[in-house]
């Protein structure tokens, strides 16, 4: 990925808080037949050895073939992007550009088919996501014979980060007036992708 050094975040503490906000990967794999995407949430965890990227595909999703621990294989996380439009800038002359957050992790997966792993993850997925519920879905809760069926039906997989690289392109390259414009910009528009990212960059200004 192009990062001129302006954008370039490095810090794994930050890198780390993003990918657990925008953790809905695209997942790219270098098969025989070709790349091969998949578009799903995963589990994100710090280990001893370093990150490590977990998740399910559907048996019927031959993506999972590909998983066999020698091939290459990109997770990208995006975060919050919009168009950015000149007039927004205290300086000028300037031409429109898009600001954007993402990180890509480059790795090798490999496939868990085990049970006990694959339980591990959907119960961690869904904890995620019901957690804030007044009544929370629970897999522990459905009956036997359906969450056999359910979770037969999907292939685990775990990938070891081997590279990762993060990219902030919030105008740093710019003036702080300029800076200030295109968020001010981008609250006015009022559009949920602009208000996300005017957020983003006061986070990370």
């Amino acid at each position: 990925m192009y990062i001129p050094e302006a954008f370039r975040v490095v810090d794994d503490a930050a890198i780390d808080a993003f990918i657990q906000r925008y953790d809905f990967a695209t997942i790219v794999s270098a098969a025989p037949a070709g790349l091969t995407v998949t578009h799903a949430p995963v589990i994100i965890r710090r280990e001893a050895t370093g990150l490590v990227l977990a998740g399910h595909v559907a048996r019927g999703n031959a993506h999972w073939q590909a998983m066999d621990g020698t091939a290459d294989c990109l997770a990208i996380f995006h975060g919050p992007h919009s168009y950015v439009s000149p007039a927004w800038y205290a300086n000028s002359p300037a031409v429109p550009t898009w600001n954007y957050a993402v990180v890509h992790a480059h790795g090798k997966p490999r496939v868990r088919d085990d049970r006990s792993f694959i339980e591990a993850v959907v119960s961690d997925l869904t904890t995620r996501y019901e957690s804030q519920r007044a009544e929370p879905w629970r897999l522990d809760d459905q009956p036997a014979d359906f969450r056999d069926r359910m979770l037969a039906a999907v292939v685990g997989f775990e990938m070891p980060v081997l590279k990762i690289e993060a990219k902030f392109k919030l105008g740093q390259n710019r003036r702080p007036e300029d800076r200030a414009g295109t968020i001010a910009g981008l609250e006015r528009d009022e559009s949920p992708e602009g208000v996300a990212l005017a957020t983003f960059m006061r986070q990370h200004g």
